[in-house]
């Protein structure tokens, strides 16, 4: 008999086995992008609300808006890092609109 393992590895050969893809994969990659461009109209829809319908401050806050959306579109949507940017944004969005709108000065009755 021979002393050798019955298994070996090598690193200088490589064996290539094709990999089933199963359709449920697909279909969730294909669900969270839906979830991310429903979110994205959505944010639109909120951004032109607020330029059409809003002063100064309601501009700014489209303008900061309109950005965050459109990164969502053009970002990955499989990316790990993604929702916590895009959580950031979206808070730093919301805040700079508070601090605009509570800074503002408020008219006399």
């Amino acid at each position: 008999m021979s002393t050798q393992p019955l298994l070996q590895r090598t690193a200088t050969k490589r064996i290539a086995l094709p990999v089933r893809v199963e359709p449920k994969v697909s279909f969730a990659n294909e669900r969270t992008f839906l979830s991310w461009l429903h979110f994205t109209v959505v944010l639109g829809g909120l951004a032109v609300g607020l330029l059409n319908f809003g002063d100064k401050v309601g501009k700014i806050s489209a303008a900061m808006f309109s950005v965050v959306a459109m990164a969502i579109m053009v970002g990955p949507y499989d990316d790990r890092i993604g929702p916590t940017v895009l959580c950031l944004a979206l808070l730093v969005a919301v805040v700079v609109n508070f601090i605009l709108r509570f800074s503002q000065s408020e008219p006399e009755v």
